[in-house]
Order: structure tokens, then C-alpha cells, then sequence
């Protein structure tokens, strides 16, 4: 019987590229402490930022859900109370007006706000013609300062001279107290708040349009869908997610309307746009209750909170 001898294969000979790549790689020198000394620069960029937020944004909401316990005086020590300051807040008659007057404002911000934004990129991406100058045109008022928008707005609305009541005169229509009417009032404040902001939001929608895949359109258009059903069928279901963003965004940013009221109304007619904001802001800087205050934005911060989770839980998920 004969034996049968295996023949060695030879070793697989390395590429030139892989050799290369080899001889390129430095050795290892010193492990984690080398690895922090290269690195060194960035984690003192990196210090110097959380050092920023923590002064400026981590301890004010730790030391304001303090003060929502304590009988802040400025004068001495100040003194623990308890949940009393929740007490007292869940008993003032404001509360649940700053409320009810937040709520209102948020839901016709929603159907204002959220629709004109939107209506407004789908026209401007149809167009064909001027679109750079009417984007910059749309976006204009963001770049205002609020104040500006406010005082502004405040001569539109002026009983006398104002623009909208001069305009209602020309076509025969009677005048409006517009900041002086409980019915008026919060519908005003909207009114400025949605012109004021819209710009952003528009923008948001044009970038989101402009990734719809066209052929989309084409094969609406094919089957013969008119302009209405091509924005029913194909824009809003592609703008999904975007909308959904857009919405909770909003609805957190319109839950802390202050300047609005605060400039153009004050809160009145009658406490009717009184906002939480702005009865946080009598509390510490009108009746300098600075307990009272982090009562209500303890309160606020918890209600936002939800939101805030719904917004981090939905992109979350796209991701």
C-alpha cells in the first residue's frame, strides 16, 4: 500500500496594498493616557461647554424646583415650606385662567399657525417665476426683533389710525377694538404670533417638498388627479414625519407665549390673554413672589416635559 503525502499549500501571500496599509499603522505607545494626552484640547473645548450649561441651564432648573418649596425673601435664609407654594398657586383663580387662556391660544395657533406655513410652501414651490424674493419676502419678519414686530403690529391694530381699521373703512365695514375686545383679543395676538414665526416653518416645508420624488406628481397627474387631490394623496402622506415634527414643535413653542400679551395686551381685556408666561412673570416681578413663580414654572416644566418626550420618543423611532 502506497502512502499518499499531502503537499503543503503555501502561505497566501499578502497584496501589495494590504503590506502597505501594514507598514503604515504605528504601534500602539502608551494606551488610554496616550489616548488622552492627543485628545486633551478637545476635552477642554468640551469642559468649557458643559461648564457653560451647567451655570446657565442645568442649575437654574435644579435651584428654580428648589425655590418652588422655599419662602424666598432676599433678606435672610430662606425657609422650606413644603408643597404650600403648590397649594397656593392650585388655589389662585389666575391659574386656571393662564390656562385656559394658554390652551386657547395654542389650539388657534394650531389651526392658523399650521396651515398657513404650509399652504404657503406648496405655493412657492409651484411657482416658477420670483421664488427667491418671495422666500425672502416669507421670511422677513423672523429676522425682525419682537419688539419691533410688537410695536408694529400695535399700530395695525389701533382703533384710530390704525391700518386694519382704515382698511375696514374702505370697503364700508364697521370698526374693530381689536386689543380691547375679550372675543378679539387672544385672535389678534395669534394673528401677530403666527405672521411673526411663520417663516421658519415655511422653509422647513420647501426643503421637505423639494425631496419629493417628482415622478410621484407625474403618475398623479397621469391618472388624471387634480391639484387638490395630488396635495391630499402625495404631499401630505410624503410630509408625514415632517408635520408630526412641526406640530409638536409648535405646540411647544405657543405653550410659552409671552412677549405677545405682555407688549400689546398686558393681559387684558379682563385677564382674557393672560398666559401662564405671563402670570409667572406677575408672580416674581410684579408681586415678587419668587416661590410662588417656581411653583407655576416647576408646573410648566413638567407639561412641557410630555411634550418634549413625545418629540424625542418620535424621532427616536424615525431614526
Amino acid at each position: 500500500m502506497t502512502a499518499h503525502t499531502r503537499t503543503p499549500r503555501p502561505a497566501p501571500v499578502a497584496a501589495p496594498e494590504q503590506r502597505a496599509a501594514r507598514r503604515r499603522v504605528p504601534p500602539r505607545r502608551g494606551g488610554r493616557s496616550a489616548a488622552l494626552r492627543r485628545n486633551l484640547a478637545a476635552y477642554l473645548f468640551l469642559a468649557g461647554a458643559v461648564v457653560c450649561f451647567a451655570l446657565f441651564s442645568w442649575y437654574p432648573i435644579v435651584r428654580g424646583f428648589l425655590l418652588s418649596f422655599q419662602r424666598v425673601t432676599f433678606t435672610g435664609a430662606d425657609e422650606w415650606v413644603g408643597w404650600e407654594n403648590f397649594q397656593r398657586l392650585f388655589d389662585d383663580p389666575l391659574f386656571a385662567t393662564a390656562w385656559r387662556n394658554t390652551g386657547y391660544f395654542t389650539l388657534l395657533a394650531l389651526v392658523f399657525g399650521f396651515a398657513a406655513p404650509l399652504l404657503t410652501a406648496v405655493v412657492l414651490n409651484e411657482l416658477r417665476h420670483g421664488r427667491a424674493f418671495l422666500r425672502m419676502a416669507v421670511y422677513l419678519p423672523v429676522m425682525l426683533p419682537p419688539i419691533v414686530t410688537m410695536l408694529l403690529w400695535r399700530w395695525i391694530y389701533d382703533p384710530g389710525p390704525g391700518l386694519l381699521n382704515n382698511a375696514l373703512e374702505v370697503v364700508r365695514l364697521p370698526p374693530q377694538a381689536w386689543l380691547e375686545s375679550e372675543n378679539l383679543a387672544m385672535v389678534s395676538l395669534v394673528l401677530v404670533s403666527t405672521w411673526a414665526n411663520m417663516g421658519t416653518t415655511t422653509l422647513i416645508y420647501l426643503a421637505a417638498l423639494s425631496n419629493i420624488p417628482g415622478e410621484l406628481y407625474e403618475a398623479a397627474q397621469l391618472d388624471g388627479a387634480s391639484i387638490r387631490r395630488r396635495l391630499w394623496h402625495v404631499t401630505l402622506p410624503q410630509l408625514r414625519f415632517i408635520l408630526m415634527i412641526t406640530l409638536l414643535l409648535q405646540v411647544l413653542g405657543t405653550m410659552q407665549v409671552f412677549i405677545e400679551p405682555f407688549v400689546l395686551t398686558g393681559g387684558g381685556p379682563d385677564n382674557a390673554t393672560v398666559t401662564v408666561l405671563l402670570l409667572l412673570y406677575r408672580y416674581a416681578f410684579v408681586y415678587n413672589d419668587f416661590g410662588l413663580a417656581s411653583a407655576m414654572s416647576t408646573v410648566l416644566f413638567l407639561v412641557l416635559g410630555v411634550f418634549a418626550a413625545c418629540y424625542l420618543r418620535l424621532t427616536r423611532t424615525r431614526g
